[in-house]
């Protein structure tokens, strides 16, 4: 299913009329709006709802990176499929071979692409993240010929107030690397910058 199509919107659509009955949504850019061409946003991980408040906090389509575990929930299921979920089964190289060429595909197609850094849920922290997504992608840009901006964004859960969660949503200055080699430095800066912009301590490093 195309991300384009009237289900994508209509989808997304219902989800932000629903989650601003639910929650107080305040959103902050440190930048208008995500530069031209492919990007990766990479957004702090707590709930599954996570993932329709990321979706509601850009005009554009996104596409959405997800371990497949994740999939086998009905009504989480339905919802990535038609939010253009890609599947990412840790179990299988084969299938997660095909989710990668899915993924690198959209990015061809000058996508933007959902990637949770963390891999999971991580409440109240800002956990370790994982650069394996992120090395294949850095190392992908010699074929687009041109740098992919790597977007980190904060979400913070507060209280309830009248009813409605307050959720703080920002969006940070877009990051960049030109090598594979560095995958690693970027995926921690990107935590560094997660963390400020959720206003969340990070993970003691073991």
């Amino acid at each position: 299913m195309r991300k384009g199509s009237l289900v994508y919107l209509l989808t997304r659509g219902l989800a932000k009329l629903v989650f601003f009955l639910m929650y107080q949504v305040e959103i902050e850019r440190e930048e208008a709006s995500l530069p031209d061409g492919p990007a990766v946003i990479l957004p702090k991980h707590q709930y599954w709802t996570d993932i329709p408040l990321v979706s509601i906090s850009f005009d554009v389509p996104l596409s959405f990176v997800a371990k497949r575990e994740i999939f086998r929930f009905p009504g989480v299921r339905s919802t990535l499929r038609r939010l253009g979920g890609i599947p990412i089964d840790r179990e299988s190289s084969i299938r997660t071979l095909a989710s990668i060429r899915d993924l690198l595909f959209r990015l061809k197609e000058k996508e933007r692409v959902v990637i949770f850094p963390e891999g999971t849920y991580v409440q109240d922290i800002v956990g370790t993240g994982k650069s394996r997504l992120i090395k294949m992608i850095v190392g992908f840009q010699s074929e687009l010929r041109q740098r992919i901006p790597f977007v980190p964004m904060g979400i913070r859960y507060g209280e309830r107030k009248g009813g409605r969660r307050r959720v703080e949503i920002r969006i940070g200055h877009p990051l960049f690397a030109d090598h594979e080699s560095d995958a690693i430095d970027l995926t921690e800066k990107v935590m560094g910058e997660i963390s400020r912009l959720s206003r969340l301590p990070r993970a003691t490093q073991p």
